[in-house]
């Protein structure tokens, strides 16, 4: 085998390696990029992820509890706790995706003033990856 034979096929050999770690990303949220809105009954949350490859779209899901709440801050009846939830997908481009999505909570009777809705339990999860973030707090 000749020299240049030789040579090439190295070449061959590492750049065979070298684009699957090139194409592989490293998906994560950017925390810094998120925002978490309640008007109403409903819920908004909008967010970025990157390091995504050449992935051509990702799946997300928003879930949250929402609980109607008297003035006094108590919540008067287990009805009035509701599981929401709303999930899309999203385009890659350039190895991140922008993502808002929305849930609205619907009680049985109607959550009316005084009462209000709270938000508890906020999560949004990337099932393309099996990535997961929680937001601490109330909304």
């Amino acid at each position: 085998m000749s020299r240049l034979t030789k040579i090439l096929l190295v070449l061959t050999v590492a750049a065979g390696i070298a684009v699957p770690a090139a194409l592989a990303g490293s998906p994560h949220f950017i925390s810094s990029a998120f925002t978490v809105t309640k008007s109403g009954t409903s819920i908004t949350v909008t967010g970025k992820e990157a390091g995504l490859g050449d992935e051509s779209q990702i799946n997300v899901v928003l879930s949250a509890t929402a609980a109607c709440i008297n003035p006094g801050q108590h919540h008067p009846k287990a009805a009035n706790k509701t599981s929401v939830s709303a999930a899309g997908d999203f385009p890659v481009q350039n190895g991140k995706a922008d993502f808002t999505l929305s849930a609205t909570a619907t009680f049985q009777p109607e959550c009316s003033p005084p009462m209000t809705v709270v938000f508890t339990d906020v999560t949004i999860t990337d099932t393309t990856n099996g990535l997961t973030h929680s937001f601490p707090g109330t909304f």
